[in-house]
């Protein structure tokens, strides 16, 4: 009996912040852990330019470091090729200067393609908070105040989109200011419709997102925003989420790395991305942690 209490409660902790009674009940309890802003244009920390920058200069890195695997998708985009090339070279002699080997191009991880274009890694570990599960932390170099550190992947569901039985027991669900919706689950009901969706969008060798984030191996090591822990009133807040919308000029070559994906692709929209900015600087061996709920007054 007690351990299914135990059970119970875990369940509970994790899917109460969807619980409308429960929520209307305890934010003034929490009005410390709350992020306030004074309208929904306000509620960035950092430009959608500087976003855009942000990820371009992730994922064309990540591109070069599996340049090699990308053969195909180079071989139909011949002005592309010719673009990449020129990077590669200038890659390929800026790491024979530092490591003095001239044989071959060296291809690291993610996480370490990560650290020498933004100065820092992320990983996911269990958190320093009691029942809190799985947490993100920064394992290595140092992370400034208004920098993107992290997306929350999954799939993008539009107003009225059915997302009832993706919903139940499910604590990874996102909601935008605009009532869009992102399910970070990477589990059950929802690993499966993502896997759907993403192979239903696939345009020959071009990937249009990034499955990766379903598994441990991860082709975007941003993407495990999901992960990010509620602050408490011991542990402040120290990044936010910010809403993006993928313009319409974004390179098709670098989409593969895109952790979401929208449900139904019947109407015209840009693709509705969700990103994580920190609001100080944080160290290495910090925990991140967020505002799970935003008041827009």
């Amino acid at each position: 009996a007690a351990a299914m209490l135990r059970s119970l409660r875990r369940r509970w902790d994790g899917y109460k912040y969807r619980f409308v009674p429960w929520l209307a009940l305890n934010l003034r309890r929490k009005r410390r852990t709350l992020r306030y802003v004074p309208e929904s244009s306000q509620d960035k920390i950092i430009s959608d330019e500087d976003v855009f920058e942000t990820l371009l200069k992730v994922f064309k890195a990540l591109f070069i470091n599996d340049f090699r695997r990308q053969a195909h998708i180079l071989a139909l985009l011949p002005e592309i090729r010719c673009k990449y090339m020129e990077l590669v070279t200038v890659e390929q002699k800026q790491s024979e200067v530092n490591s003095c080997n001239h044989q071959s191009q060296h291809v690291f991880s993610p996480e370490e393609v990560l650290f020498n274009t933004l100065g820092f890694t992320i990983t996911r570990d269990r958190s320093s908070l009691v029942s809190a599960g799985t947490g993100v932390f920064v394992t290595k170099g140092f992370i400034p105040k208004g920098t993107l550190v992290s997306m929350y992947p999954g799939t993008v569901y539009r107003k009225h989109e059915p997302i009832f039985f993706q919903s139940l027991g499910n604590p990874f669900i996102f909601r935008c200011i605009d009532g869009i919706l992102i399910d970070g689950n990477d589990r059950g009901l929802s690993r499966s419709v993502y896997r759907s969706c993403s192979r239903r969008d696939q345009l020959g060798p071009f990937q249009m997102s990034d499955e990766s984030w379903l598994t441990s191996a991860l082709q975007n090591p941003l993407a495990v925003g999901q992960y990010v822990n509620n602050c408490s009133h011991e542990k402040a807040a120290n990044v936010c989420y910010q809403e993006f919308d993928v313009p319409e000029y974004f390179p098709v070559e670098l989409k593969q790395y895109l952790p979401n994906i929208v449900y139904s692709h019947e109407i015209e929209s840009h693709l509705r991305c969700v990103v994580l900015v920190t609001l100080r600087d944080i160290k290495q061996g910090e925990e991140l942690f967020s505002n799970y709920y935003t008041v827009v007054n």
